[in-house]
């Protein structure tokens, strides 16, 4: 799956970015030695010990990043705009293939760990399984398995359904026996047609619950919240990151709510707005109204997701200056948002306020740390591991040069992108 390489590789390139938001370094020189970054600087500071065996790599006038991390995927999504009500039909085995298939996908295009957030049965936990025994490649693996949901609530089709803090509990422990990494909340309603998406799901009490079972552990929560309640009894409970951060009120009005954009900024929470979902749902419709037109309920429905956008990107700029660190999660192959294509997510991002480093910050150290994976990935400093993306021209001009992949090196090794196998 990947090419073979001495136990040092030097690799240099006109510029580095390192992922925390320094400034770009010139004639920059990283130092691997095995699947660790051993030193980082430049031509001049970086040097192997002396009398080793170094492979030298020069890519010229390129540039070093971070591999990305995407936290936010459904592995098993197809991202051709069936409901999940659907796609739980699939069999299992079926949905495994279909979660290589997406890995690769991320894997190739520049993402180098993904955390996934939900999916039915231990569809995820066989693809890992395949992944530790080298049968397919993948980015690293951050597992919630089965999402936790409420009886018919968001998500509840792929597995768990807790009502009450002792089940709640219960299904924590058993998710944690099965593999999980981390725990993923439906904490209101969303896509899933039983579900009511501006209602709270689970009690306080419950989400409670849930939280500190999952800290005992040492490990993290991650909440869907489509309304302000959602993320009210998020914060409440004790949640680490709040996903899609909407603000909504149980009557669909959107009305922004400074009071719990300070709340998430003073408890440290992550928010994860998936931006880019929205935007890909318009341009399928912008599309077609160019191709063949619209129908009258097809015009009005593109009007409303076009305004309903700009409020999304409103309360973005807003809650980043409110202080919240917010991460790029794409939440691909939901919907019609097909994995492989990161990069719109973080564009995305920079559409919403931020500068192009921002916003690779954001997809980098700010995103694995979202992940409680900072210690190991998301930056180029030494002792982490070695998965870095080098790419054609600056993204820190010009946020589009992300998309000119020129190598994908994960764990110290070149990612051979052409194996399909």
């Amino acid at each position: 799956m990947t090419s073979s390489h001495q136990t040092f590789r030097l690799l240099k390139a006109a510029r580095l970015v390192d992922g925390l938001g320094n400034p770009v370094s010139e004639r920059a020189a990283v130092l691997l030695e095995g699947d660790r970054i051993r030193q980082v600087g430049t031509e001049e500071t970086v040097s192997a010990p002396e009398g080793a065996s170094v492979e030298e790599v020069d890519y010229g006038d390129r540039t070093i990043l971070p591999g990305l991390v995407d936290c936010h995927v459904h592995l098993i999504g197809i991202g051709d705009g069936r409901a999940g009500d659907e796609l739980t039909l699939l069999p299992d085995e079926v949905l495994t293939v279909q979660a290589a298939q997406n890995a690769r996908a991320h894997l190739y295009s520049g993402v180098t760990t993904i955390r996934d957030c939900g999916a039915k049965n231990r569809t995820t936990f066989a693809l890992r399984q395949a992944v530790e025994m080298g049968i397919t490649p993948a980015p690293r693996l951050i597992l919630a398995g089965r999402p936790m949901a409420i009886v018919g609530g968001h998500l509840s089709y792929f597995g768990v359904q807790a009502t009450g803090s002792v089940e709640c509990r219960a299904a924590v422990r058993q998710l944690i026996k099965e593999g999980a990494d981390y725990i993923k909340i439906t904490a209101t309603g969303g896509s899933t047609r039983t579900s009511f998406p501006l209602r709270p799901s689970f009690t306080v009490e419950e989400l409670q619950a849930i939280c500190d079972e999952v800290h005992k552990f040492g490990k993290h929560a991650a909440a869907h919240c489509a309304s302000s309640q959602g993320m009210a009894n998020a914060l409440d409970a004790g949640v680490d990151t709040i996903i899609h951060g909407i603000h909504k009120g149980p009557d669909g009005a959107n009305r922004y709510r400074p009071e719990i954009a300070e709340r998430i900024a003073e408890q440290g929470v992550f928010v994860n707005p998936t931006l880019n979902g929205a935007r890909v749902r318009i341009e399928l419709l912008e599309t077609k109204q160019e191709e063949v037109g619209l129908t009258d309920a097809e015009e009005a429905q593109l009007g409303t997701m076009r305004s309903e956008h700009e409020v999304r990107l409103d309360d973005f700029a807003r809650m980043r200056s409110a202080g919240v660190t917010m991460v790029c999660g794409s939440d691909s192959a939901w919907g019609n948002y097909k994995m492989g294509n990161f990069q719109s997510e973080i564009e995305a991002a920079v559409i919403g306020g931020m500068s192009p480093m921002e916003a690779i910050v954001a997809a980098t150290s700010d995103s694995a740390r979202s992940c409680w994976a900072d210690d190991t990935v998301g930056s180029l400093e030494p002792g982490k591991q070695a998965d870095l993306l080098v790419v054609d021209g600056d993204p820190t001009h010009n946020i589009g040069d992300l998309r000119n992949i020129v190598d994908v090196i994960q764990g110290g090794a070149t990612v051979d992108r052409s194996n399909f196998v």
